[in-house]
């Protein structure tokens, strides 16, 4: 299974990523940020303009360009590290973080790794910052904007020595001396304080507001070897995603699919599964009627099969197909059409790595078209190297394109389209794509000439 979405029903609230910045993680050794903050302009705002609350507009679209090894999966590798520090907090104080600093410099391994976003939530603007290193958490902030003025939630600090934690809350936020202890004591050192409040029994408005966006708004990464199968079935049966949506996305796409249905099927035990059984039972594991009823019982699983309804001369005929003998761009659709119903129907943020991957290019604009005439409450960010798709300069915003490139020094740079004056990109004339293509606004591989000399 994929990972467990919390659906939320609509509201008058959006809950959007401000801007994101990481330092230190990977391959980004110095400061970069990813902004969904218009820079200038009304174009396309029906499609890319959404307000969070009033008079603040994000973009609900993010494209990130690069060659292959420049950082783009990255940025979308960190924001899911970041994910994961808050809501799968660590069980024991020995567990190490995950993760890899810059390598190719001598002083930033021993470096701390920096993660600042911001946010809105029920109409409130967060600003959340956590420092850590591959042991423990050594920073970690929380602000919030009641006013214009930004004021503290909470600060937090470590004591490397003696391993704890302090927490110290802002004039404004109430808590009481015992459930400040109870959090202080529950939020390791390789927790975050919002790990903490996730295994404590207090009450706090700011936390479980800013806990639950994480845990629901927020969705972990896909990339191309994420199967969401399971993922978008079980949720098309819960009735978390329209069955009935799914279709007619799909027969938009050109998939001549009429129908899914859900088959059971009895699944045999494998030899190794009875060989566990067998051995479970020999070092009296198992109750012996207990083994005897697992090693007869049917298993019965199910299987996804797409209805094909096909004109022949006039007359229709339907024919059925197993997903598993479907092609990988159906496959991929289909599952892509369950994102497509969340990002439309839901409060979420979904961020896909090589959205290309085993889909048309057709599909890939259509995809990208459906999502920004529809969606009003949702953001996607992906990475891209279709860069056939910058010719479309009816359909793209410059603020929502970036790019990432390496540095002298091999660190990733992230960059936007909109940063590039008209010298170099005009809104009325010229290509982008041209001038990606040959190298003008960066983001490329540095090719060398085709032949090689081989030593015999």
């Amino acid at each position: 299974m994929f990972y467990d979405y919390i659906c939320k029903s609509y509201t008058i609230f959006l809950e959007m990523i401000v801007n994101f910045s990481v330092k230190n993680f990977k391959s980004v050794k110095d400061a970069v940020t990813l902004s969904f903050e218009p820079a200038s302009g009304d174009e396309l705002k029906e499609y890319y303009l959404i307000e969070p609350t009033p008079k603040v507009k994000l973009l609900k679209l993010g494209l990130i360009y690069g060659s292959n090894g420049s950082g783009k999966t990255t940025i979308l590798y960190a924001l899911d590290f970041l994910r994961d520090l808050v809501v799968s907090p660590s069980e024991k104080k020995t567990d190490r973080f995950n993760f890899k600093p810059f390598l190719f410099d001598p002083e930033t391994p021993a470096a701390n790794t920096e993660f600042a976003i911001e946010f809105f939530q029920n109409q409130t603007r967060y600003e959340y910052e956590v420092e850590l290193n591959r042991d423990a958490i050594i920073r970690e902030r929380l602000s919030h904007y009641l006013t214009a003025k930004k004021s503290l939630v909470y600060q937090r600090n470590t004591d490397l020595q003696k391993k704890l934690t302090y927490i110290d809350f802002g004039a404004r936020i109430k808590l009481n001396k015992t459930h400040k202890e109870t959090l202080e004591a529950n939020t390791l050192w390789n927790n975050t304080v919002l790990g903490g409040f996730l295994k404590t029994n207090i009450e706090s408005k700011e936390l479980q507001e800013v806990s639950d966006w994480f845990k629901a708004v927020l969705n972990p990464i896909i990339t191309p070897k994420t199967n969401l199968l399971g993922f978008v079935s079980s949720k098309i049966e819960d009735g978390a995603i329209n069955k009935a949506n799914i279709l007619t996305f799909l027969k938009k796409a050109d998939f001549k699919i009429s129908d899914i249905v859900v088959k059971e099927k009895e699944i045999a035990l494998t030899e190794d599964v009875r060989d566990l059984i067998d051995f479970l039972n020999q070092l009296r594991r198992l109750p012996k009627e207990e083994a005897e009823k697992l090693a007869t019982n049917k298993q019965i699983g199910k299987e996804l099969w797409f209805k094909h309804t096909i004109d022949n001369n006039g007359q229709e005929s339907a024919y059925e197909i197993e997903y598993v003998d479907e092609s990988q761009g159906t496959q991929r659709y289909y599952q892509f059409s369950g994102l497509l119903d969340l990002l439309i129907r839901n409060k979420s943020v979904f961020f896909i790595d090589e959205l290309e991957s085993s889909l048309h290019p057709d599909l890939v604009k259509h995809f990208l078209l459906v999502f920004l005439a529809n969606a009003e409450h949702a953001q996607l960010i992906t990475t891209t190297h279709y860069r056939e798709l910058l010719i479309e300069r009816d359909i793209l915003r410059h603020d929502a394109i970036w790019f990432t490139e390496k540095k002298s020094d091999e660190g990733t740079e992230l960059f936007s389209l909109a940063d590039f004056d008209s010298s170099v990109i005009r809104k009325d004339t010229g290509s982008i794509y041209n001038a990606y293509k040959t190298g003008k606004l960066g983001a490329n591989p540095i090719l060398k000439d085709y032949h090689v000399s081989l030593d015999e």
